[in-house]
């Protein structure tokens, strides 16, 4: 690998190392890439880690008008789908197409269009979930990428998925979560992911989501991403639920659904799409991956915060006292817990209220 190129993976590396939001994590390292591969555009979305549906984007793309399109024909094209590359290592469509980048949907359909050369992709996952995804356009007059361009995303995706993760923790680890509910909202799309109809509070949690100017409306990105993966499961592009999770800034985790309207001639070929808070197991879900738990700390996790004393979960667990003891020391670890009350108020989001009984609880201060 280049000197210069090397200098670039050890910036990025120090940049994962810090302590910044997902955002500005995504906006310092694709400043850096910028820098070292000269590219055009690109877009990098966060995903939920269970479905790997996309929910946070940062983008640049050359025509923001075609982004319902841009969304859906992303989701419905197989040839390096984020879903079906090997984690963090990066992968170039000229490579795997081996020139015929025509075989790829969303390049055939639209960014040939752009005059889009080469794509360099590379997924953010590790065994507790996927974190995100990065897609790099280069246009013409450029060159394709080259194998040292694939080498040093290789090279920064393991970092860069561990800091994705931790970030997701701080989330949950971090101030007090605001409490109260939200939804359900609803949103109606049609096939070409066009917003139809939408319920009042839909403006509002789409600005959470996603920071928008207030004279301008309010980009459904996450919304158009989980519509647009019900329709890669309908056409059979990929398998994974039409839902994501995601954080309102300054407020609770919700939930996004996509199903299809039935009914009238009208009502057919339309999707709905639910906004409504997270469901309190989901949430135990989604804090047990960001936090990096084991399979057996999350069943722990499950039965903790519905109200079992040790005694209970050593018993549905098939385990000892002992070992009820080192897996909550493990998880006051990862999640920087200090107490079994704050351990279940972060797990759950406070809306649990379990009697904890003073002599189950542990405090990591004073061990």
């Amino acid at each position: 690998m280049p000197t210069s190129t090397a200098r670039s993976a050890d910036r990025i590396v120090r940049i994962c190392l810090g302590r910044l939001d997902e955002r500005d994590l995504r906006a310092q390292v694709i400043h850096e890439l910028r820098s070292s591969l000269g590219f055009d555009a690109y877009a990098w979305l966060l995903t939920d880690p269970l479905t790997w549906v996309g929910t946070a984007p940062l983008a640049e793309v050359p025509e923001s008008e075609d982004l319902p399109r841009l969304i859906g024909l992303k989701y419905r094209t197989t040839v390096n789908r984020w879903t079906t590359l090997p984690p963090r290592r990066g992968v170039l469509l000229s490579v795997t197409t081996g020139g015929r980048l025509v075989e790829s949907l969303i390049w055939r359909e639209l960014l040939k269009g752009y005059g889009v050369v080469d794509i360099a992709s590379v997924s953010f996952r590790d065994r507790y979930g996927s974190w995100g995804f990065l897609d790099l356009w280069r246009c013409a007059p450029q060159p394709s990428f080259t194998d040292t361009d694939a080498s040093l995303l290789t090279q920064v995706a393991a970092p860069i998925t561990t800091a994705l993760r931790r970030a997701q923790a701080r989330l949950f680890t971090g101030a007090p979560q605001t409490a109260g509910t939200v939804g359900p909202a609803v949103l109606v799309l049609d096939d070409g992911l066009q917003i139809l109809q939408q319920t009042a509070p839909v403006d509002q949690h789409l600005r959470a989501l996603l920071p928008t100017d207030p004279d301008l409306s309010p980009v459904p990105a996450a919304a158009l991403n989980v519509a647009a993966q019900l329709q890669a499961v309908e056409s059979g592009a990929d398998h994974h639920a039409p839902s994501a999770r995601a954080h309102l800034t300054g407020g609770p985790w919700i939930s996004i659904r996509a199903s299809r309207l039935t009914g009238s001639a009208r009502e057919r070929g339309t999707i709905a799409i639910t906004i409504e808070t997270l469901a309190v197991s989901e949430h135990v879900d989604l804090f047990a991956c960001a936090t990096a738990v084991t399979p057996r700390e999350r069943q722990l996790l499950h039965l903790l915060t519905n109200g079992a004393d040790n005694a209970t979960i050593a018993t549905s667990m098939g385990i000892s006292l002992f070992t009820v003891q080192d897996h909550l020391k493990s998880i006051y670890a990862k999640s920087g817990a200090r107490t079994r009350t704050e351990l279940i108020a972060q797990a759950t989001a406070g809306r649990r209220a379990i009697p904890v009984d003073p002599r189950q609880s542990v405090d990591v201060r004073a061990r």
